[in-house]
Parts: structure tokens; C-alpha cells; sequence
């Protein structure tokens, strides 16, 4: 049962600690937002990821591969929010002034910021085919100890954000000067326009 656990945690962690709009979407808020916005963000993306990750060992992971139309309706959507999200993160990069207080007192509400990481969330139509198929796939290829492998993989998303939305504190004497503001911002701005242009080429591969 151990082993199992431990390659679902490993296999978790594989998929979840690459640089992603999400992962830079947590780090930015653990960063300027309050201890209870990080909070619920964290629990968000925890609590989404389990859920993906035991529909996936489940079996519902094929109603991506019946309806793959689903899944080009969530790039279409996907891109969109990436592009927007990439342009406002150029904004910030080249027009906002002030370190980690003013960053501290513009930083989102508790609705937008939870509205931002739903999206980031669920409209990413990777997670369906990573975190849905892959590790339900593998998680099912463990038979009856199937459930021990989403335990381990579950436990993976819930140490990670934990860790970088609260982990990010620490980094907090850095963020105390303008610049590291403007170059995580121009950063994030750069992931999110790399993903989008993923999604584009994946879109007209699918139309062609």
C-alpha cells in the first residue's frame, strides 16, 4: 500500500511542480495577498485537484475521449483568459510603481482572487488529459490499491500549493523592491503567453 501511495505521490508532483499559469497565479498571491485569501486560494486548487484526480482513478476520465469536442471548446475558452491575463501581467510589468506594500494594497479580494484560480483551474484543458486520464490511468493500472495511488497523488497537490502559496513569505525581502515586481510580472506575462500560443497551435492542429 506504501509503494503505491508513494508512486501516486511522485507521479502527482511530476505533473503539478512544472511552471504553469496556475503555479505563478498562487506564488503572485502568496506573495502581496492576506493570509486568508491565500488560504482559500490554496484550498481551491487543492480541493480541484482532488476532485479531477479521483473522477480520473474513478473512470470518468473517458468522457473526454467520447466528447473530445469538450475539450476544444475549453482551449477556445483557455486561450482567451490566457491572453487577457497575459496582457494585464504586461501592464503591471511595464506601468505599476511600488514594492511590497503597494503590490500588498492592490492586491485582488477574496472573490476575484477565487474567481481568477477557477479559471486558471478548470479552464485549462490540460488538467483534464494530465491530471484526469494520465494519473487515472495510473492509478487504475494498481487494481484494487488503486485508491492508495489517488491518496499519494492528492497529498501532492495539497504539499505543493500549500507550499507555495505560504512558502512564498519567504521571498517576501526580495519582492521589498520595485523591480522583482516588474520582472515576476513580465515572467508570468511570458508563461502566459507561451501556454496560449500552445493552445493555438493545438487548436488549428485539430482544425486541420
Amino acid at each position: 500500500m506504501l509503494p503505491v501511495a508513494l508512486t501516486g505521490l511522485l507521479s502527482g508532483l511530476a505533473l503539478i511542480v512544472a511552471i504553469g499559469a496556475q503555479n505563478a497565479y498562487v506564488l503572485r498571491t502568496g506573495l502581496s495577498a492576506r493570509h486568508s485569501v491565500v488560504l482559500a486560494v490554496c484550498l481551491v486548487c487543492s480541493l480541484s485537484d482532488t476532485v479531477l484526480i479521483l473522477a480520473g482513478v474513478g473512470g470518468i476520465g473517458f468522457l473526454t475521449q467520447v466528447a473530445p469536442w469538450v475539450l476544444t471548446l475549453l482551449r477556445i475558452a483557455a486561450l482567451g483568459f490566457l491572453v487577457v491575463y497575459g496582457i494585464l501581467s504586461v501592464r503591471r510589468a511595464l506601468h505599476e510603481s511600488g514594492g511590497l506594500e503597494a503590490q500588498a494594497a492592490a492586491s485582488p479580494g477574496l472573490g476575484a482572487a477565487l474567481a481568477t484560480v477557477l479559471a486558471f483551474t478548470w479552464l485549462n484543458p490540460h488538467v483534464y488529459l494530465d491530471t484526469v486520464l494520465f494519473l487515472g490511468s495510473l492509478g487504475n493500472s494498481h487494481g484494487e490499491l488503486r485508491w492508495f495511488f489517488a491518496l499519494g497523488a492528492c497529498l501532492a497537490s495539497w504539499l505543493w500549493f500549500f507550499l507555495i502559496g505560504f512558502g512564498a513569505r519567504a521571498l517576501r525581502p526580495l519582492f521589498a523592491k520595485e523591480w522583482t515586481w516588474r520582472v515576476l510580472d513580465a515572467a508570468i506575462a511570458l508563461v502566459m503567453f507561451v501556454l496560449a500560443l500552445k493552445l493555438a497551435l493545438e487548436l488549428l492542429a485539430g482544425f486541420a
